[in-house]
């Protein structure tokens, strides 16, 4: 029974040494008595027991590898510690395997180094504004060096870039100095503004007051000649209507009466408001004046026939 038994596990032992099941995920490099013989795809494979083994295992998806902060120095002399992530797949097993000891602590350090080189090439703020062409480089730079290792470097992103404790200080001096300046600039901007309005505001007011009294004169100007014209044509008609008058029957009899009473009437109103009463000494002369002024009047009758 226990022959039985023994030789049992010895057959299921060759068994599992002869059989081998690589996984999708996978590539198995197998060896022959310490020699490379092939990658194994995956999927059922035979092997030879006591002879053939696989020596490495390596997955095919795709690797993030952590870049670990280093201390890295600008074009201008500013210090650094810039982190990352590091994208790989294994295309060549048998590279992977025999190519180099370890890709992946390889990988890790070649992307530090080829950081360093690469940062040192751009200035402090060209390091935050040209991020994008900073992994491009690092990428390619690493690539073309892990191309005998049998790797296949996808990307590489930046995660962090801290200055040094000194220039983040000395940035936000610089950062409030900068927003000061533009403040100030802002103010004096709106003040200019202001005083450009406020001038174009006094100068259209000065324009529309002298507009004002411009027109003001003119209408003024146009209402006191429109006045004398008026009045010249009304005297006009008034002297052409004394005129026809005078050359109708009994005319001058009724101008010297309207002046005898006129005169009259005016030298009541006179001796009313005077302090001083002024009496003709002889008011029998009074007829002689009035007789006087109607020569006059017709006299000045025979100068306008």
């Amino acid at each position: 029974m226990f022959e039985l038994t023994l030789a049992l596990l010895v057959v299921l032992f060759l068994i599992y040494k002869l059989l081998l099941i690589v996984p999708m995920r996978e590539v198995a490099v197998v060896e022959r008595l310490g020699k490379f013989r092939a990658t194994l795809q995956p999927g059922f494979h035979f092997l030879i027991p006591f002879v053939d083994r696989v020596a490495y295992r390596h997955d095919t998806r795709e690797e993030v590898l952590d870049v670990p902060p280093q201390s890295c120095i600008s074009k201008d002399n500013t210090q650094l510690a810039v982190d990352g992530l590091v994208y790989l797949k294994v295309m060549d097993g048998q590279l992977a395997s025999y190519g180099i000891e370890d890709y992946r602590m390889a990988a890790v350090n070649l992307a530090q180094t080829t950081m360093r080189s690469e940062i040192g090439k751009l200035t402090l703020s060209e390091t935050f504004s040209e991020r994008e062409k900073l992994n491009e480089s690092i990428v390619r730079e690493i690539d073309k060096a892990s191309d005998p290792w049998g790797i296949k470097v996808l990307r590489y992103e930046i995660k962090n870039i801290t200055p040094s404790h000194h220039v983040i200080h000395t940035l936000e001096k610089q950062m409030e100095a900068e927003r000061r300046k533009r403040a100030e600039i802002t103010l004096a901007s709106a003040e200019k503004a202001a005083m450009i309005n406020l001038s174009e505001g006094e100068r259209q007011e000065a324009i529309n007051i002298s507009e004002g009294q411009k027109q003001k004169r003119i209408n003024e100007a146009k209402g006191t000649a429109q006045e004398i014209a008026i009045v010249a044509r009304a005297q006009a008609q008034g002297m052409a209507m004394v005129a026809q008058a005078l050359a109708a029957k009994g005319g001058t009899d009724a101008m010297n009466m309207q002046l005898k009473e006129q005169f009259i009437d005016q030298l009541g109103k006179v001796l009313e408001k005077a302090d001083v009463s002024v009496v003709p000494a002889e008011l029998a002369k009074l007829e002689g004046f009035f007789a006087g002024m109607g020569e006059v009047t017709r006299a000045a009758k025979g100068g306008q026939q």
